[in-house]
C-alpha cells in the first residue's frame, strides 16, 4: 500500500502570510483604499485569490472586481517567495517522511501556477508528486473531489492517504473523502478549526503522527 501523506500549502508548508498581505495592499492602495493588518489578511487565508480578493474588497465596501483579482495574482510577491519561507522544522519533516516511505503531495485552494512558483522558489517542489490546486480540477477544498482527485494523481489510494492542513477546509475534505485529517498548530486557522481532528503542535512530530493516524485508520 502506498503511504500517501497530502498536505495543504499558506499556514501548513509556507508561511507565506507576509507575502500575501504585501500583495493584497498594493491592490488596495491602486485603489485609493485602506490596506489591512497582517493578522486580517492571516485571517482571510484559505479558500484561494479570488475569495480573498473578494473578501478584502468586501470589508471595504466595494463590489467584487475581477481587475483586482489579476492585479494581485500578478504581484511578484504573490507569485513566489520574497518573505515567505517554510516553516521551521518542515524540510527535515519533509526529508524524513520520505526516508520511511511515504509519498507526498499538496492539495492546496491557491491557483497552481502561484502554488507552483511558490515551492519551486523555495526548493521544495521537488519532493511532492502530485500539486492539486484550486484550479486544478472543477472542485476545490473543502469539496472532497479535490482532494481525491490530488491522491490519485500522486498515484495514492484513500485507504493509505492523510491530509495534513491548518483550516476546516482541510478537515472537511478529508472527512468527506473518507482519510484522516490533522490539524497543524502553527498556521493560520484557531484550533476550533480542527474540529475535533488531532492537533499537531509542531512539524517534528508529523511522521509519528501520520503513522498513527494510518493504524487508527486500520483499527
Amino acid at each position: 500500500m502506498t503511504r500517501l501523506a497530502v498536505f495543504d500549502l499558506d499556514g501548513t508548508l509556507v508561511d507565506s502570510a507576509p507575502d500575501i498581505h504585501a500583495a493584497l495592499n498594493r491592490v488596495m492602495a491602486a485603489r485609493g483604499l485602506a490596506g489591512f493588518t497582517l493578522a486580517e489578511v492571516t485571517a482571510m487565508i484559505g479558500d484561494g485569490a479570488k475569495v480573498l480578493v473578494e473578501r478584502a474588497l468586501a470589508a471595504r465596501d466595494r463590489p467584487f472586481d475581477a481587475g483586482a483579482v489579476a492585479e494581485f495574482m500578478a504581484d511578484p510577491a504573490a507569485e513566489g517567495a520574497v518573505e515567505a519561507r517554510a516553516f521551521p522544522g518542515i524540510p527535515e519533516a519533509l526529508a524524513r517522511l520520505e526516508a520511511e516511505g511515504w509519498r507526498l503531495a499538496v492539495c492546496t485552494n491557491k491557483p497552481v501556477a502561484m502554488a507552483r512558483a511558490l515551492l519551486g522558489s523555495l526548493g521544495l517542489l521537488g519532493r511532492f508528486a502530485a500539486l492539486g490546486g484550486g484550479d486544478s480540477f472543477p472542485t476545490r477544498k473543502p469539496d472532497p473531489a479535490h482532494l481525491l482527485a490530488t491522491i490519485a494523481a500522486a498515484g495514492g489510494a484513500g485507504t493509505g492517504a492523510v491530509m495534513i492542513g491548518d483550516h476546516h477546509n482541510d478537515i472537511r475534505a478529508a472527512r468527506g473523502a473518507g482519510i484522516p485529517g490533522l490539524f497543524v498548530s502553527w498556521g493560520y486557522g484557531p484550533p476550533a478549526m480542527a474540529e475535533g481532528a488531532p492537533i499537531i503542535a509542531r512539524p517534528e512530530a508529523l511522521p509519528a503522527e501520520l503513522g498513527a493516524a494510518l493504524d487508527r485508520l486500520r483499527a
